[in-house]
């Protein structure tokens, strides 16, 4: 596998080479192949437990998936599958070539200051510096490129980890629970954040995440992972800007909430 940056030690690593599947060999999607994101039959055995047993996924272009599930149902393992960062032992994975992730934590390189950390893995040049810049600018900051990580708050630094994941232009962003760290009021703004950038760079998008309203206030769709199964699956029915207050967004949340085994 070719990587921009250490799959295991940098939060947004940009991957070329595409997952596998023992089935049917995982391949990157034509350019203009819809959707981007195409799982049949995804299965992933741990012992002699199936975490994933018989997944179907697609996810088109532009659109913004959220997958809820309990602790330990396997919601982080299938985005490491299609994020080639581990495989799948039978089905049909097919992405497309360039996918980031960002974690839950930063993990920026604390010998690098913040530009250093957004360019990683990219061609040294003015034109790298002023890319990386502008990446900088879209996530509110473009004065602490010369900063050191060590100086940053928890949402800057998860922001530069956003800008890392972006500034590669990805036709697949996953997002594993990365607000989960961030105080209340920070979650909120990184949302926002996070929405506008996804509207704006296009990208399929997969995000992992506990948090019922964070799922409907962001994604297009959303499902919900229980017993390896997908349980869930369907579109969020619900006007822009998304008021937890609204009918619409209560009854979605309860009935996702019952999913999750929550009454």
């Amino acid at each position: 596998m070719s990587t921009a940056a250490s799959a295991t030690s940098a939060p947004a690593s940009a991957t070329s080479a595409p997952a596998s599947a023992t089935s049917a060999p995982a391949t990157s999607a034509p350019a203009t192949a819809a959707p981007a994101v195409h799982l049949r039959g995804l299965r992933r055995v741990f012992g002699t437990r199936a975490v994933l047993d018989g997944i179907d996924l697609s996810i088109a272009r532009g659109e913004f998936v959220a997958l809820l599930g309990a602790s330990g149902t396997g919601k982080t393992t299938l985005l490491r599958i299609l994020g080639a960062l581990d495989r799948a032992d039978e089905g049909t994975v097919l992405v497309p070539p360039v996918r980031t992730v960002v974690f839950q934590e930063p993990r920026l390189v604390p010998s690098k200051r913040v530009l250093a950390n957004v360019t990683v893995g990219l061609r040294r040049g003015t034109a790298t510096r002023e890319t990386g810049l502008k990446a900088l600018a879209e996530v509110g900051l473009d004065k602490h490129a010369d900063a050191w990580p060590a100086t940053l708050s928890g949402g800057e630094a998860q922001r530069v980890a956003l800008a890392r994941a972006l500034v590669r232009e990805p036709q697949l962003l996953l997002l594993d629970e990365p607000f989960a760290a961030l105080d209340a009021l920070t979650r909120l703004r990184m949302q926002d954040l996070v929405g506008d950038l996804v509207r704006r760079h296009r990208p399929a998008v997969l995000l992992v995440t506990h948090d019922v309203e964070e799922a409907v206030r962001l994604a297009d769709r959303v499902a919900v992972l229980r017993d390896g199964l997908l349980v869930r699956d369907e579109p969020v029915a619900v006007d822009h800007p998304r008021d937890p207050a609204d009918p619409a967004f209560a009854d979605l949340r309860r009935r996702l909430l019952a999913d999750l085994g929550v009454h």
